[in-house]
C-alpha cells in the first residue's frame, strides 16, 4: 500500500467531553492494533487523547507541533511530547526557540492533512481550527471522517454537520478509518466546502493571517 495510506490524522476541540476523549481514544488505540501510524498535534483533549492511547497500545504516534522541537506546547503536555520524541517522531517546519502562535496552529494543520491518507474529527465546534484540517485533507485528496455525537453537544456540532452534508464519512470504529485509508481516489482539485453557518470554510489558513486554534 502507498505509504501516506499507513498514516491516518485524529484531531479536534482541545474544550473535548469525556465522550469525545473516549471516541478518540479507542480509535487511536484501534489503529494502533492494526499497525497504523496515528498523527495528531499534542495538544488538550481530542488529540491528546489519541496520542495517549496510542502509547499505551506501544503503538506509533507523531506529533506535528505548532512551534519549534524546543518549545513543546502545551506545557502540560510536555512529559507526553517527549515520551512521543523518543518512541514516535515530533514534526515542525518551524526553527528551533519558535513560539507557537495562532496563526502557527491553523498553519500546522495542513501538515496533519498532508502526512496522512485520512483525517478524522471526533469533536470540534463550527468555528474550530480543526475545519482547516477538514479542508485541506479533503483539497489534498484525502480521506475525511467524522464521529456524530449528541445533538445537543456544542463539541459535535462541527462532525455532526460535516456528515450531513456529505463532507464527511460516518465513523464510529477503528475499521471505519481503515476503510478511509485503504480507499482509492482519483484526485480532484474541485472542493466543496462546508457551509455551516459559513464558518468552516473562511478559516483556511494564509500567511499573516492571525486565526483561532483548535
Amino acid at each position: 500500500m502507498p505509504q501516506y495510506r499507513r498514516e491516518a490524522t485524529i484531531t479536534g476541540a482541545r474544550a473535548a467531553t469525556a465522550y469525545g476523549e473516549q471516541v478518540a481514544g479507542e480509535l487511536a488505540a484501534g489503529l494502533a492494533d492494526e499497525e497504523r501510524v496515528v498523527v495528531s498535534g499534542g495538544a488538550y483533549g481530542i488529540e491528546g487523547a489519541a496520542h495517549k492511547s496510542v502509547l499505551a497500545a506501544s503503538g506509533q504516534t507523531i506529533a506535528v507541533l505548532a512551534g519549534g522541537l524546543d518549545r513543546p506546547y502545551p506545557a502540560g503536555h510536555s512529559e507526553l511530547l517527549n515520551r512521543i520524541g523518543d518512541v514516535g517522531l515530533l514534526v515542525s517546519e518551524l526553527p528551533p526557540g519558535a513560539a507557537p502562535t495562532r496563526h502557527r496552529f491553523l498553519a500546522r494543520n495542513r501538515l496533519l492533512a498532508a502526512l496522512s491518507g485520512a483525517t478524522v474529527i471526533p469533536e470540534a465546534g463550527p468555528r474550530s481550527g480543526s475545519m482547516t484540517t477538514v479542508i485541506a485533507a479533503r483539497e489534498l485528496s484525502r480521506g475525511v471522517g467524522a464521529v456524530p455525537g449528541p445533538v445537543t453537544s456544542v463539541a459535535s456540532a462541527g462532525p455532526n454537520e460535516l456528515i450531513k452534508q456529505g463532507f464527511a464519512s460516518l465513523v464510529t470504529q477503528p475499521s471505519d478509518v481503515i476503510d478511509l485509508l485503504d480507499a482509492d481516489r482519483t484526485p480532484d482539485r474541485t472542493v466543496t466546502r462546508p457551509e455551516v453557518g459559513r464558518e468552516f470554510g473562511h478559516r483556511h489558513p494564509s500567511p499573516g493571517t492571525p486565526g483561532r486554534s483548535l
